[in-house]
């Protein structure tokens, strides 16, 4: 084992805290739900990024590049100032929904360069303009702008011309779990001398503000040996820490409390409060910090001048040492610094190495390995330290559902119950900074390649009774916990368990058993909610597609009556697959698992006919077009396809899963049982695939799509003038930019047209768009079930590959195929340049930031240009996965009648 496996096995087994501090900050508090006490529900409005400096956070805290430990007690970030500036650098800006023209965004650079699973190494960088920084111009030119026209970027402004910024790169290292030492190196890229101030900067989140019996924590300013400041950091909770400063720069104390008279023209309790330090940095106030260096809230100040094309050096420590232990164990005058401090920092840089080494395979080449190190330093990055206990948020809203009294709760009323407070793996911690259950399951995917225990961690978690619904209902997001997600849970919990078991040769048995209790109750859920007429066809609303329908899919359809749901009832079709795979592992050592093998054959059996049956009217099968369509069902009876070809149509491809038939072995009752089943039902198999027919190695495919059907979606899939772009499947075919979808219903005109780019749209915020863009996670899903078939069909089923260009390939080769083109979004190509920066010529070609990758929510359907969230490594990480996959597992091994022989590797 490498010193990060150790370190990983070490916090599994509780022998040491490596995890309890990490990047658990958010990068953005306000404008959340969980800070909006508003009577409409504006949280946009009601905590703006304005108010930010100056207000107490309720539930979190936010900053730049900062860490907490994992229950965010105490929080460290670095505070930036340029001298020019109106405001103290202190959080990420971005614009709110109503501002921006294609909705929310962070307007500022940022990138996530490296993390270990345990944090025991983190880099990032943050670019920070010389010149003022161009707030007012973002809000007003963007909020100008339609939705036709293109974002209004920080590039854009000028506040780089001549490379007059500074990077600023923060680095983490950990001497001991909570010894964890910070260098912050700034970089001066500009044609003349510049002027920095680098404020680290400790604070406890104030809690104290909200209990009826608080207990306030300290910091306090403690005499040290020359060239260095210490702050004593006490609190009950967490124990005595320690900030050491490097260099004994000022120390800026005040408190982690709301200015009121500045927010709310309330006079302060307080001299000192939270915008002390911007006030006594920004505008030279004296008497704002306290001079007695005590409070909850203090900030070191280095005041650089950093040369052309040079670079300066800030360094912090934060530790439960106290000083005379930190000397005796460094045993130098230099002590917590110098030579003992780089060469922690020097080991961990170089473990950090060896590790990834280890995971991320020899053949990607170096751009390739760099692609894919950034993307998991972003998933790691991406852990956030997330509270909300929802009952209390409503009773002090004066919302308590117990009180008859009560005020209405603009949202998530139902879910009293949920009491959130752990570190929980985020989309993007400045745009999502709070958890989604299906992007979630996505995250896992790249997840388990670094930190198998943490996946399984996070998929538990979303389980747990303080987290899912009495009823059964998974939550979804802190906006409506009530909407609904796909039920992709049950896919990554077995395909976790899947991996340990593969990696290790065994798999956590009892967590699976555990999980498969609690994703019962889900389905169920699903069953009795979803399927309005009991025929095994649902619904589900926006099911995370956002605008990708003809109507909005989460409210009332202007037509009346109710879809049926080819995504929906895809996703339950792959649900009923999961549970299967479950089922049958635990019941290889638990008979009393063997019944629910049957249940969920035979469930899915039922979904799958209900997709392509033509009874009781129009299905969703269209026998002319050979694609999937939503069905509208009206009120006086009649019903019609919404012939729209989308991702809706292309999830039945992804319910698929093969089988090795080792239970049905073990118990051959079984085999009897689904024998009579369809022998006395011949109408469940009419349409789908027939289950009892072997492929390779004898194996047994569950499938909504026999193989002429299967033919027919392949053909639409990979012919590029539909769904197949230079770099993914698209969500929205390329047939409907010449012939849009329109249907008129009460004299308007609902019209879906593809759309490469943003959305047109203000449906759910009008910030991401399913009309034709690249989604990785859905694209990652039809690679699976593309694999899923080859291990089935094998080298002799192939398919034009693209359609039409007499390339014939076999489904390995095609899923290969589309994990390439993906993949080649992030890369630089032949041309020297990446497809996700489009024609941004900074990102291009400048030496500075070339090679710095991110990674959005989604991507344009004809040049792979990044779009939406621009840190939304979460699920878009997921392409590490992919380059993984394919660098690692060759087509030999799916067909393998026993594919631990062929192990995967990174050789």
């Amino acid at each position: 084992m490498n010193a990060e496996q150790t370190r990983l096995r070490e916090a599994r087994d509780q022998t040491a805290p490596w995890k309890k501090w990490g990047p658990y900050l958010s990068e953005r508090q306000w404008g959340t739900v969980r800070e909006d006490y508003s009577e409409a529900g504006d949280a946009w409005a009601y905590f703006s990024h304005d108010q930010a400096r100056s207000r107490a956070y309720r539930w979190g805290e936010d900053g730049i590049a900062g860490v907490s430990d994992d229950k965010q007690h105490l929080c460290l970030a670095v505070a930036l100032w340029n001298g020019t500036d109106p405001i103290l650098k202190e959080r990420l800006f971005g614009l709110t929904n109503a501002e921006g023209n294609h909705g929310e965004d962070v307007k500022e650079y940022y990138f996530y360069l490296d993390s270990t699973p345990t944090h025991s190494y983190m880099k990032c960088l943050y670019k920070y303009p010389q010149a003022a920084f161009p707030y007012d111009d973002l809000v007003r030119t963007n909020k100008a702008r339609s939705r036709t026209d293109y974002e209004y970027e920080l590039l854009d402004t000028g506040a780089f011309d001549e490379n007059r910024y500074f990077d600023v790169f923060v680095e983490y290292a950990k001497a001991s779990p909570e010894d964890v030492l910070v260098r912050v190196t700034v970089h001066n890229r500009g044609p003349e001398a510049a002027t920095a101030h680098v404020l680290p900067t400790l604070w406890f989140r104030n809690e104290w503000s909200w209990l009826t019996s608080p207990e306030r924590p300290t910091l306090r300013q403690e005499a040290d040996g020359p060239g260095r400041g210490v702050v004593h950091a006490a609190h009950t909770a967490l124990g005595d820490r320690y900030l050491y400063c490097d260099g004994n720069p000022p120390l800026l104390f005040t408190e982690n409390e709301t200015n009121t008279q500045r927010v709310f023209g309330i006079p302060n309790r307080t001299p000192f409060v939270k915008d002390s330090i911007h006030d006594h940095v920004v505008h030279g106030r004296e008497g704002v910090v306290n001079p007695q260096k005590t409070g909850t809230k203090v900030a070191a100040h280095y005041r650089l001048t950093v040369p052309a094309g040079g670079s300066r050096t800030v360094q912090v420590r934060l530790s439960d040492a106290p000083p005379e232990a930190i000397a005796r164990a460094n045993g130098s005058k230099g002590a917590p610094f110098g030579a003992a401090f780089d060469s922690v920092l020097n080991a961990r840089r170089a473990e950090a190495d060896e590790f990834y080494a280890g995971v991320i395979p020899a053949k990607l080449g170096a751009d390739g390995a760099n692609v894919m190190r950034q993307a998991l330093a972003g998933m790691m990055w991406g852990k956030q330290f997330y509270h909300y206990d929802v009952d209390k948020w409503l009773e002090e809203r004066g919302s308590d559902p117990f009180k008859a009294t009560r005020k209405a709760s603009p949202r998530n009323d139902h879910w009293h119950h949920m009491y959130n407070g752990d570190v929980i793996s985020m989309p993007d911690k400045w745009e999502y900074p709070w958890y989604a259950a299906w992007d979630l399951a996505f995250h896992v995917l790249a997840l388990t390649l670094v930190d198998p225990d943490f996946g399984k961690q996070q998929l538990k978690l979303m389980l747990r009774e303080r987290y899912m619904h009495p009823n059964g209902q998974i939550p979804a997001y802190e906006w409506n916990f009530g909407d609904v997600n796909p039920p992709v849970h049950a896919w990554a919990t077995y395909f976790t368990y899947s991996l340990e078991k593969l990696q290790g040769g065994e798999g956590d048995r009892e967590w699976l058993k555990s999980s498969f209790q609690k994703l019962l109750l889900n389905f169920t859920w699903w069953v009795n909610r979803k399927d309005r007429t009991g025929r095994n066809v649902f619904e589900g609303g926006f099911l995370g597609l956002d605008n990708i329908g003809v109507f909005d899919r989460s409210s009332p359809l202007p037509t009346g009556g109710y879809l049926e749901q080819a995504d929906g009832t895809a996703w339950m079709a792959l649900f009923c697959q999961n549970m299967l795979q479950i089922s049958a592992e635990l019941a290889l050592s638990d008979p009393d698992y063997a019944d629910m093998v049957l249940k969920f054959t035979e469930h899915f059996l039922w979904i799958a006919s209900s997709m392509t049956h033509v009874g009781n009217g129009t299905g969703m099968w269209d026998e002319q077009d050979g694609f999937f369509y939503d069905v509208l069902r009206l009120p006086d009876g009649r019903s019609e396809r919404l012939k729209v070809r989308s991702m809706v149509g292309l999830l039945p491809l992804c319910a698929a899963t093969v089988y090795d038939g080792r239970v049905l072995a073990k118990y051959p009752e079984l085999g009897e049982r689904l024998r009579w089943f369809l022998e006395s039902r011949p109408e469940v198999r009419a349409a789908i695939h027939d289950p009892g027919a072997r492929g390779c190695a004898g194996r047994h495919l569950a499938s909504i799509l026999d193989e002429t059907r299967l033919r027919r979606v392949l053909e639409k899939m990979l012919d590029e003038n539909e769904f197949l772009s230079e770099f993914g499947i698209r969500s929205l075919s390329k047939y409907h930019e010449a012939h849009p979808f329109v249907m008129n219903v009460g004299g308007q005109d609902y019209r879906v047209g593809y759309l490469p780019a943003e959305s047109d749209t203000g449906m759910f915020g009008g910030n991401s768009n399913w009309r034709g863009p690249i989604w990785v996670p859905v694209n990652a899903l039809i690679i699976r079930s593309l694999l899923q078939y080859y291990s089935y069909y094998g080298n002799d089923f192939t398919v034009e590959c693209p359609t039409g260009s007499g390339r014939h390939m076999t489904l390995y080769q095609v899923a290969e195929e589309i994990g390439r083109r993906l993949a080649n979004m992030f890369l630089r190509g032949a041309d020297g340049r990446r497809p996700v920066y489009g024609g941004s010529e900074t990102f291009q070609t400048d030496p500075h930031w070339k090679d710095l990758v991110l990674f959005y929510e989604y991507f344009h359907g004809d040049n792979g240009a990044g779009l939406g969230a621009s840190h939304q490594s979460g699920w878009t990480g997921v392409v590490a996965r992919v380059m993984h996959l394919f660098a690692t597992m060759p087509a030999e091994w799916f067909l393998n009648p026993n594919r631990a022989a062929l192990p995967p590797t990174t050789a």
